[in-house]
């Protein structure tokens, strides 16, 4: 199974690995990036956590031979209390790759593919009941329309939405594509994706993407050990919106207390950015993998 890490340098470069610490790898997926924070480790430790049971399992075989990497099958919002189980307070870096990995969309029988045709899933964690088909199905006029315009930024959600729900059932993904094809002006998806928009809106829906994104930054800040460093690489808006709004907050005195001459501790900085406008990749990485042209990479450091 073959997947490209995005950033895969400057993230690990931007943890500042230190080969005695203990690290986090949020997102195991294929292993790039454990791989490389593992390489540079003697005596520290990486925990690595992923919802996909396949990915698990590939990962097995990456790491039979190290003693220092412990894989843990649970969506990363767990993380805080899996850790704890394992004795673990605190920690040193923590990586997040919230891209999905090459070999999922690559499945076909996954469903998170757009281009070809598969029973309509989508789900990272299989053992969860709501899949994408339930979501197509089930849901109401209302909250479809709610979350393809939120999660997929679809100017064309209601016409979408009303399409969707007069076709029904509806099982595979092709044929999810020909109704919201369908939905639009013929112009309009000559010139725009709106099935790549709905199948992300979907998808998000499905795995509670930005619900666990926001509940777990606070938590993984709360994890690092000062000089701790947490890098989030995000591919889509909504995703960069929610990590640069909670690094601000976490980053910056309240307006509450801004002024006075002496800040209570509870209101001081608990980060700093360690760069201010996100990294983006190369010209060069994003001729040589497509899939990497709109990630982006914050990372902080915990005071």
């Amino acid at each position: 199974m073959k997947h490209v890490s995005v950033l895969l340098n400057e993230a690990i470069d931007g943890l500042n690995v230190r080969e005695n610490l203990t690290y986090v790898d949020a997102t195991l997926g294929y292993g790039g990036h454990s791989s490389e924070i593992q390489k540079r480790l003697k005596r520290g430790f990486l925990f690595a956590f992923d919802q996909d049971l396949t990915a698990i399992e590939h990962s097995k075989q990456l790491f039979k031979d190290c003693k220092n990497v412990t894989l843990i099958h649970s969506n990363f919002v767990n993380m805080k209390e899996k850790l704890r189980e394992l004795g673990i307070e605190k920690v040193d870096g923590i990586i997040f790759d919230l891209g999905l990995s090459s070999p999922q969309i690559d499945d076909a029988d996954r469903g998170f593919s757009f281009m070809k045709d598969a029973p309509l899933d989508m789900r990272m964690d299989k053992s969860k009941s709501l899949s994408a088909k339930e979501v197509v199905n089930d849901y109401a006029l209302e909250k479809l329309v709610d979350i393809f315009y939120k999660y997929g930024e679809e100017r064309y959600s209601k016409s979408i939405a009303l399409s969707i729900v007069k076709n029904r059932p509806i099982n595979m993904t092709l044929e999810l594509v020909e109704i919201i094809k369908k939905s639009v002006p013929t112009k309009y998806f000559l010139t725009h994706h709106p099935e790549r928009q709905i199948f992300q809106a979907i998808r998000i829906e499905v795995n509670e993407e930005l619900k666990v994104l926001e509940k777990v930054l606070p938590d993984a800040i709360d994890l690092l050990n000062p000089k701790g460093r947490l890098s989030v690489i995000t591919f889509h808006s909504l995703e960069d919106r929610i990590t640069k709004q909670i690094f601000k907050k976490y980053s910056e005195v309240p307006d509450i207390v801004k002024g006075l001459p002496n800040i209570p501790d509870e209101y001081k900085p608990k980060i700093k950015l360690i760069n201010r406008h996100p990294i983006l990749p190369s010209e060069e990485e994003q001729s040589q993998n497509s899939r990497s042209r709109s990630a982006k990479l914050r990372i902080i450091e915990r005071i």
